[in-house]
């Protein structure tokens, strides 16, 4: 079955954890990502209060960690996640963990 990512980027705070294991595990040099953080912002939304979003988005040298998810482990990104928001797996799996709005899946 296809392997997908899972990010709840409501929760995501921008800490680049999953950019940096991904990196280390996959052997890519500083200025290559398997995952890369985007940050949107700031955006002023009222005087003196900003937002920030931070979406993670895979690359082409993303293999979701099949090796890893063989073996019954977790991905490298979703291992790190501080935030508990990233996860990898089935489709059909990670479909059911939807809920709410601020949800990215990448296949």
């Amino acid at each position: 079955m296809k392997k997908a990512i899972l990010i709840d980027y409501k929760y995501c705070t921008g800490c680049h954890t999953c950019e940096v294991a991904c990196q280390k595990h996959l052997g890519l040099e500083p200025d290559k990502w398997g995952i890369k953080l985007t940050q949107i912002g700031p955006d002023e939304v009222a005087p003196r209060q900003w937002q920030y979003e931070f979406v993670p988005v895979p690359t082409d040298r993303c293999n979701r960690c099949a090796d890893r998810l063989e073996r019954g482990k977790q991905a490298m990104c979703a291992q790190h996640c501080q935030a508990g928001c990233l996860w990898v797996g089935d489709i059909d799996e990670l479909v059911g963990r939807i809920d709410g709005d601020k949800f990215a899946l990448f296949v």
